[in-house]
C-alpha cells in the first residue's frame, strides 16, 4: 500500500485588511518533504498520524509539502497556485499511489478562487484516477462544497470547537482510508445543506449534546462518520453555511436519511446554538456586577484567530469613558507601537498612540500616557 500526504491550509476572511501571501505561510508552517517535525499541528495531523501508522503497519508513506498560514485575507493568487502546483507535482512524481491524505482547512480562498480546497481535490483526482482513495480532513469552520464531496472518497471534520480533537480525527481518517484500500469498507457520502449560519461552541449546550449524538450515530451499523460543518461566516462565498455530512459503508439511502434528520434538528434550533451577544455597555455592566472574577469579555469580530486585525479600540475607549478601573485588555496588533515600546526602559512612562490602524473596522487610535511593565 502506497499513500501520499500533504497539506495546504488557511482560513480566509473576506473582510480582513491583513494580506496573505507566501511569506504568511513561511512565518507559520512551511515544511517541504522531510522537514515536518515529529509533532502534529492543526492541518498536518494526518501526516503525523500516517507516519506513525506506516511504521506500525508497514505501508509506504510519501510525504509532500505542508503549508499553513494564520487566518487573514484571501491568498495572493500566484502564491496559492505555486504552493498548490508544488504539491500536485510531488504527487505526480509519487504515482502510482493507492491513496491520498490531505490535511486542509476548508475555508481557504484565493484572490481568483472561491474554492481552493475543491480545486485541489479535483486536480488530485485527475492525477490519481478513479480507483485511488482520497481522504480529506477539514476544520468544522469550512465551506463544504459539492465539488469536494464529489471528488473525495472520505471527508472528516473536527467535531470540537475549540478544535481539541484534530489528532483523533486524523486517526479516524487514516483508518477509513486504509480500510477502504483493503476493501473492508466502501464509503459513500451524504451531504445536507441546512441553509443557515450559526455558531456552535461545543463546550456548552446545546452543541455539546449534538456532538455526543453524532458519536452515538457513528456506532450504528453501516455508519462510518458523522460531521457538522459550522461554516465560516467571514468567508463571503456562495457555498458558505452550515451543512451535515454523513459517511456510510455503501448505505447511501441511510446516510441521506440521517443527514436530513440531523440537518432538520440543526435548523429547528436555529438561534439557540450561539451564546448571547451583548453590546459593549451591556458586557461592561455585567462584568462589573459579577460577584466573583476575573470576568472575561470577548469581542469575537476582532478575533485574530478568525482573520481580523485585532486592533479595534472601541471596548477600551468605552472603558476609559466610563472611568472603569481594575481591567486588563488586549491583545492589540500594532507593530509600530511595539517598535516604540522596544526603545523604552521597563517601568518608564511615555505618551503612546496605539490601535485603530488597520482599517475602518479598527476604530480610532487611542492616545494615552502609558507605563511599560
Amino acid at each position: 500500500m502506497r499513500l501520499f500526504t500533504a497539506s495546504l491550509a488557511t482560513e480566509s476572511n473576506s473582510f480582513s485588511p491583513i494580506p496573505t501571501d507566501r511569506r504568511s505561510f513561511e512565518e507559520c508552517v512551511y515544511f517541504r518533504p522531510g522537514e515536518h517535525p515529529d509533532r502534529p499541528t492543526h492541518s498536518t495531523a494526518s501526516l503525523w498520524v500516517a507516519r506513525n501508522r506506516a511504521a506500525q503497519e508497514g505501508f509506504e508513506l510519501i510525504e509532500g509539502s505542508c503549508f499553513w498560514a494564520e487566518p487573514s485575507a484571501p491568498v495572493v493568487q500566484a502564491d496559492y497556485e505555486s504552493m498548490r502546483d508544488e504539491i500536485l507535482a510531488q504527487l505526480e512524481a509519487a504515482l502510482p499511489v493507492d491513496g491520498v491524505l490531505l490535511g486542509l482547512h476548508g475555508a481557504m480562498l484565493a484572490q481568483g478562487c472561491d474554492d481552493c480546497e475543491g480545486e485541489l481535490i479535483e486536480r488530485v483526482r485527475e492525477l490519481v484516477g478513479p480507483a485511488a482513495v482520497i481522504g480529506v480532513a477539514f476544520d468544522p469552520h469550512c465551506h463544504l462544497t459539492e465539488k469536494r464531496v464529489r471528488n473525495a472518497n472520505v471527508i472528516i471534520l473536527f467535531k470540537e470547537y475549540p478544535h481539541t480533537d484534530f489528532v483523533e480525527r486524523a486517526e479516524e481518517l487514516v483508518s477509513l482510508v486504509t480500510r477502504t484500500i483493503r476493501g473492508e469498507i466502501h464509503p459513500v457520502m451524504s451531504l445536507y445543506d441546512c441553509r443557515m449560519d450559526d455558531l456552535f461552541p461545543t463546550t456548552r449546550e446545546p452543541a455539546r449534546s449534538f456532538v455526543a449524538k453524532m458519536k452515538v450515530h457513528e456506532a450504528r451499523p453501516e455508519m462510518l462518520s458523522v460531521s457538522l460543518a459550522h461554516g465560516f461566516t467571514q468567508g463571503d462565498v456562495a457555498d458558505q453555511g452550515v451543512r451535515v455530512l454523513v459517511v456510510t459503508d455503501d448505505a447511501k439511502a441511510k446516510g441521506d436519511a440521517l443527514a436530513l434528520e440531523l440537518g432538520d434538528e440543526v435548523r429547528a434550533r436555529r438561534g439557540t446554538w450561539r451564546p448571547p451577544h451583548l453590546s459593549i455597555d451591556e458586557a461592561i455592566d455585567q462584568a462589573y456586577a459579577a460577584q466573583a472574577g476575573p470576568v472575561v469579555v470577548a469581542d469575537p469580530s476582532d478575533n485574530a484567530g478568525g482573520g481580523a486585525a485585532s486592533d479595534n479600540t472601541n471596548v477600551l475607549k468605552r472603558l476609559l469613558e466610563r472611568g472603569c478601573g481594575d481591567a486588563a485588555i488586549g491583545p492589540f496588533w500594532d507593530p509600530f507601537a511595539v517598535a516604540i515600546c522596544h526603545t523604552r526602559e521597563i517601568g518608564s512612562t511615555f505618551p503612546l498612540r496605539f490601535g485603530g490602524k488597520a482599517s475602518i473596522a479598527s476604530g480610532m487610535p487611542v492616545d494615552a500616557e502609558v507605563t511599560l511593565i
